[in-house]
C-alpha cells in the first residue's frame, strides 16, 4: 500500500531562512521535508510522507494574499497530495493566520484534506477554527514535539476519510459544531452528577462551555485632570513618514515609541498609518484623525490638561494575538508609570 502524500507549508523562519528580515520572501517549493517536517515523518511512521515544503514569508503572504494563495495553490497541485498540513503557527499571528488561509483555500480549491495548529490566542484560529481543524498548541515553537504528536494522528485520519471525533478526544480547538448522540444516563442526571462533583470540588466536565470573556476593571476616574501628564496611546498603525520600525500592518510583532515633543500637529508630510485594516486615506491626509495631537496641544494650552507626554506609543491591532498585545503593554506600561503618566488616551480606527 503507497503511502499518504502529504504537502507541508512553513514560514521563513521555520525554514532556517531568517527572521523579519526575510519575511518578504515570495512562495518556494522544495522537495521533501524541511524543518519541523522531520518531526512529522516520523510520527507519520510507516504511513504518510512529506513529498514537498512550500515555504513563504509571513509578510509577504500577509501583504499579497490573493497572489500568494495563487501561486501557493499552484504548486500543492503539482505534487497531487492526499493531505495539506501548514505549521504549526504557535501564537505567531500573521504566520497563523497565514496557515489558516493557505489551508482553507487548499480545503476549498483542491478538495483534499488539510490541518494546521496553533495556539488558542493566535488570530488565526478565531478566524479559521469553523472552516479548518486546528490542533490546539502551546504558545511557542518549545510545544513543537507535543503538537507535532497530536497532529500526526489526526492527519492521517482526515486523509483516510475516517470518522474524527469531538475536540476534547482529538487535540482540536473547538469548532462550535454539536452533534446529536444518545447518551447512557438522561440529562438530568448528568446534570445533577456534574452540580454534585463541583460541590465537592471534584474534576467535571461540562457539555456546554461558556465563552470566556477577559473582563478588566476600570480604574478610579480620575480627580484632576488639569494636573495630570495624559498620554497617547493607538492601535490605528500611527507613525512617523516611512514608518522607520517596520511595524507590521496586521498581526504585528512590535509597536514603536515616538517623541511629539515639537509637533502641535500631525501632517501628511510627517506622519502616516501604517495599518492594513482600514482604507487609511484619510489618516494619511491627517493622523490626528487617529492621535488626537492638535487637540490635546489645545486642552493643554487651555489649561484643561496638566501636560501631554512627549512620547506616543503605537501599533496595528488587526490580526495582532492577544499575548502580543498583553505583553507590548506590559512593558510600556512600566516606562509610562516612571515618566510620572496618570491619564492614557487609547485610541483605535
Amino acid at each position: 500500500m503507497s503511502k499518504i502524500r502529504v504537502v507541508h507549508y512553513i514560514n521563513q523562519f521555520f525554514a532556517g531562512i531568517g527572521g523579519e528580515e526575510k519575511a518578504n520572501i515570495k512562495p518556494e517549493v522544495r522537495e521533501g521535508v524541511v524543518g519541523p517536517g522531520l518531526e512529522f515523518n516520523k510520527n507519520f511512521s510507516d504511513e504518510a510522507e512529506i513529498v514537498a515544503t512550500i515555504i513563504c514569508g509571513d509578510s509577504y503572504f500577509n501583504e499579497n494574499v490573493e497572489e500568494a494563495k495563487a501561486e501557493v495553490i499552484g504548486m500543492v497541485k503539482k505534487y497531487n497530495p492526499d493531505l495539506f498540513i501548514a505549521g504549526p503557527a504557535f501564537n505567531a499571528g500573521r504566520y497563523g493566520v497565514a496557515c489558516g488561509t493557505i489551508a482553507d483555500a487548499v480545503q476549498s480549491e483542491l478538495n483534499i484534506p488539510v490541518l494546521t495548529g496553533m495556539y488558542i490566542e493566535n488570530p488565526g484560529a478565531d478566524m479559521f477554527k469553523k472552516s479548518v481543524y486546528i490542533v490546539s498548541t502551546k504558545n511557542s515553537a518549545a510545544g513543537m514535539r507535543k503538537a507535532v504528536k497530536v497532529m500526526a494522528p489526526l492527519a492521517i485520519k482526515l486523509a483516510k476519510g475516517e470518522e474524527i471525533g469531538s475536540a476534547s478526544e482529538e487535540g482540536y480547538i473547538p469548532r462550535g459544531i454539536r452533534k446529536n448522540y444518545f447518551a447512557a444516563e438522561r440529562g438530568s442526571k448528568r446534570a445533577v452528577d456534574m452540580l454534585v462533583k463541583k460541590l465537592k470540588g471534584e474534576k467535571y466536565e461540562t457539555e456546554y462551555p461558556m465563552p470566556d470573556f477577559d473582563r478588566v476593571d476600570p480604574n478610579p476616574a480620575v480627580k484632576d485632570i488639569s494636573k495630570v501628564k495624559v498620554a497617547l496611546v493607538t492601535s490605528g498603525g500611527i507613525v512617523p513618514k516611512g514608518n522607520p520600525d517596520h511595524i507590521e500592518s496586521s498581526s504585528a510583532s512590535k509597536y514603536g515609541k515616538y517623541d511629539i515633543a515639537s509637533f502641535d500637529d500631525l501632517t501628511s508630510e510627517t506622519h502616516e498609518t501604517a495599518h492594513g485594516g482600514y482604507d487609511p486615506t484619510y489618516a494619511n491626509e491627517d493622523a490626528d484623525r487617529v492621535l488626537p495631537v492638535d487637540v490635546l496641544r489645545d486642552l493643554e494650552k487651555e489649561g484643561k490638561i496638566g501636560e501631554l507626554h512627549r512620547y506616543f506609543y503605537t501599533t496595528t491591532g488587526n490580526g495582532t494575538a492577544v499575548a502580543s498585545s498583553k505583553k507590548f503593554a506590559a512593558e510600556f506600561a512600566k516606562e509610562l508609570v516612571a515618566d510620572g503618566v496618570e491619564a492614557v488616551i487609547l485610541t483605535s480606527t
